[in-house]
């Protein structure tokens, strides 16, 4: 799918969803031109592809944490198996749909739809196993449920983690789906409580993610704390796993504990119940709260991501670029320098030795010669020097490696570097993508803010 194919479908979805972000799309489209100008980008790349354009919310955690159990009793559909043992290994994305009955699509209609956060995910998982691209129905796929709760939404239900078994490519999967996602539920199993021996899932779930710029889209969630009734140490399991917590950095905060009554275990002493089914419901509250504030959540995101990448590519992205296309630069005139005073110096010696009749014909031919040589070896430096910008930034930067091989093609004025104006345009440009990104904040603050008190008009 092009990218004007895809910019097509988004704004029809856009135009019943949130009209706000029509206006938004457009600088999207904007930042992409920009972008594939100066090379960053391919002609069939779009940074609307590394957003999620629908509200997005992914459900990861260990096996038999009780995942598909708290899915099923959100949607108030059975559309997860639940059980103590591994029941499914895919990623299942669960989206609104019309049929009485839920219904299961293949992982194709992920990689081949813009609209969903798996679009063009066998790319990614060929990069890391190779062959496995073409596999994606083995990893993904896809299920309609008709829940009023999912509407206008998405929920992504995740295989039982496991850091130390797992393959390159779920890790990959894994790692998309937490950057792509407007919030993410970690569920941990109370049933464990030495939380110390699954150190490399709690590194990977928890300390690779405590880290991120939006790292407040995290709930860790302990789940069946009904468990600890029998021994009456709630307290003690949920220190032990926020302990284990912190060691991966997660200081405070987003921390819950929670059981599903429907599967609990029957739990004998009546103020124990009492205790533990308050927890559980202040916790409820709190993360339901913030699963039904994904809608509100993904404006701002998809506006925010807008400023996001054009201030990576400003400061980041160009000066690097500039920096390298100047080191090129400067190479290829320096041996362009060296290569004419030695042709030069060559030729005027020859003249001045007889050796050439010093004839206007001769001369004019010596020149023409000299002129053909100095543009052959000139177009042979820009294509070494290229390549070692090239090999310097391949395995650093892909984006900035494929700017330079753009930029240096045999036909782009090798000058042009030096005129700020080439990149100076450009950071005009994507600073008032910038600002855009701004104003389409303060519109959605709009719809929902009144500092004065006003009340909005339904």
């Amino acid at each position: 799918m092009t990218p004007k194919e895809r910019y097509k479908k988004l704004k029809q979805h856009l135009s019943e969803e949130n009209p706000v972000l029509l206006d938004v799309i457009k600088q999207y489209e904007e930042l992409d031109k920009t972008a594939h100008a100066l090379g960053f980008l391919t002609p069939e790349e779009s940074y609307t592809a590394n957003i999620s354009w629908w509200p997005l919310i992914s459900v990861l955690g260990t096996f038999s944490a009780g995942k598909s159990t708290f899915i099923n009793s959100y949607l108030g559909v059975k559309v997860q198996e639940s059980g103590n043992q591994a029941v499914d290994d895919k990623f299942t994305v669960i989206t609104y749909g019309t049929n009485e009955k839920p219904m299961t699509l293949p992982g194709l209609a992920l990689d081949a739809d813009p609209r969903f956060p798996f679009y063009n995910i066998s790319e990614e998982v060929e990069k890391v196993e190779k062959g496995e691209g073409n596999r994606v129905n083995l990893y993904l796929q896809l299920k309609t449920v008709k829940s009023d709760a999912i509407k206008g939404e998405i929920l992504i239900d995740s295989p039982g983690f496991d850091a130390d078994a797992q393959r390159d490519s779920i890790l990959r999967i894994t790692d998309h789906i937490i950057g792509m996602s407007d919030l993410v539920l970690i569920f941990f199993d109370a049933r464990h409580p030495e939380p110390g021996a699954m150190r490399d899932t709690l590194q990977h779930l928890v300390g690779a993610t405590v880290g991120k710029r939006d790292s407040d889209k995290i709930l860790y969630i302990l789940n069946q704390i009904d468990t600890t009734a029998r021994e009456d140490n709630l307290e003690d399991v949920i220190g032990a796993w926020q302990r284990a917590l912190s060691q991966q950095g997660l200081i405070s905060g987003n921390f819950f504990a929670i059981y599903n009554e429907e599967v609990a275990n029957p739990i004998e002493d009546q103020a124990v119940e009492e205790r533990l089914r308050r927890k559980r419901d202040e916790d409820m509250e709190k993360i339901i709260g913030r699963m039904e504030g994904v809608k509100i959540e993904r404006a701002y995101r998809i506006s925010k991501a807008l400023e996001d990448f054009a201030k990576e590519i400003v400061n980041d992205k160009l000066p690097l670029l500039q920096d390298s296309l100047n080191r090129w630069g400067r190479r290829v005139m320096m041996a362009d320098i060296v290569t004419v005073a030695l042709l030069a110096g060559g030729a005027g010696g020859l003249l001045a030795s007889g050796i050439i009749p010093p004839s206007s014909a001769m001369i004019g031919v010596v020149y023409g010669v000299l002129i053909a040589v100095v543009l052959f070896l000139h177009f042979r430096y820009r294509k070494l020097f290229a390549k070692k910008e090239l090999k310097r930034w391949l395995e650093k930067d892909e984006k900035i490696a494929r700017a330079i091989k753009q930029n240096t093609k045999w036909y782009r004025p090798i000058l042009r570097i030096w005129l700020k104006g080439w990149s100076r345009r450009a950071a005009e440009k994507l600073e008032h993508i910038m600002d855009y990104s701004k104003a389409a904040i303060r519109k959605l603050n709009d719809q929902f803010v009144s500092p004065a008190g006003e009340l909005k008009e339904e």
